[in-house]
């Protein structure tokens, strides 16, 4: 594999081009100076010492020269040793749906508690991994920075309920950009958002916000949690059901368009969660493509800008050697004469 180390010296050929147009420029208006004077050939005739090729054979070298200089500048190298990387761990950032949609306990015990037992499987199945967590509804906030302390991500995973958030709605958008600004700077790590979510009052972008993280090296993961037909959602404070201003009461269903939507926006996989089991089967199979990415690379680069200024000095010493005006030695030896 070819590369310049530094590239934004190339940029500086560009004088290269201007030199030579100038020098075209200059060579056209002495030849007309010259016709002034008289014939060209009874000139030529006057002048005999003067050489009509060299001026100019020596003004090419030393441009060509130039650029060799240029590209030296960049410093060309090409691959010397080819290896197989392959990734040994993923970061694993779990947006978890808190809206009141999720005590909605059309799957069992709610959507939410269902959502937290996931988690903790898929916690309990990371060996070499790192995981962050964030709570969302009408607003996202990071619940634990990304860690490999698996101890402390299932106790703060305990702790997590709808009344950590009072601005209600699903703002999954701001969730999935909060996740993307979540990661170490770690490179040839395999990245993952996994956002648990019913998907009820989106408040939109959340496709946008999917492609940027995707764009980043981030992969989206739905995990959709709920019934497509709805079921009601619990008031803790009533001890029934919430209930709308017209009176009637509240059903949540889950948004499973959105949701393949956004994940396919993300270079992910939406997964409904009808059991964990199964679900966490799903999920491992995507999360373990992430862990198993190899790619070819090349780990050393040898340098090529010695050979580049090798063939400039040779250039600039066979200019030197050129003279402006025939060698009077050598005026028989016409060389630059067809």
């Amino acid at each position: 594999m070819f590369r310049f180390q530094d590239p934004q010296y190339l940029y500086l050929l560009a004088a290269v081009v201007v030199l030579a147009l100038i020098r075209l420029i200059t060579y056209s208006r002495q030849k007309r100076r010259l016709r002034k004077f008289g014939d060209p050939e009874l000139l030529r005739e006057l002048m005999p010492d003067v050489s009509r090729w060299r001026p100019g054979v020596k003004f090419w070298l030393l441009e060509a020269a130039l650029a060799l200089l240029i590209v030296m500048l960049a410093r060309p190298q090409d691959g010397k040793k080819i290896g197989e990387e392959k990734r040994s761990g993923i970061e694993t950032v779990i947006a978890i749906d808190v809206s009141n949609s999720m005590r909605a306990k059309d799957v069992v015990p709610s959507r939410l508690d269902r959502a937290k037992m996931m988690v903790e499987n898929l916690v309990d199945n990371f060996t070499d991994d790192k995981i962050g967590l964030i709570i969302f509804a009408g607003d996202a906030f990071v619940q634990l920075p990304i860690t490999s302390d698996y101890v402390s991500a299932k106790m703060f995973l305990s702790s997590i309920d709808p009344t950590m958030i009072q601005n209600q709605g699903t703002d999954l958008a701001g969730a999935i950009s909060l996740a993307s600004r979540s990661f170490t700077q770690q490179e040839n790590v395999g990245k993952a958002i996994i956002v648990i979510t019913d998907g009820e009052d989106h408040e939109g972008g959340a496709s946008e916000a999917a492609k940027d993280a995707k764009d980043k090296g981030r992969n989206i993961y739905i995990l959709g949690v709920g019934s497509t037909k709805g079921a009601p959602v619990p008031d803790p404070q009533t001890g029934s059901y919430m209930i709308d201003n017209q009176g009637e009461t509240v059903m949540s269903k889950l948004n499973e368009d959105m949701c393949r939507e956004v994940a396919k926006a993300g270079g992910g996989a939406y997964i409904h969660v009808e059991n964990n089991s199964n679900a966490q089967r799903l999920l491992d199979e995507e999360l373990s493509k992430l862990q198993h990415q190899e790619s070819t690379v090349y780990s050393e680069y040898a340098e090529r800008f010695q050979e580049v200024g090798l063939v400039a000095l040779l250039l600039l010493i066979l200019e030197v050697c050129i003279l402006d005006r025939k060698n009077p030695l050598l005026k028989n030896i016409k060389l630059f004469k067809k």
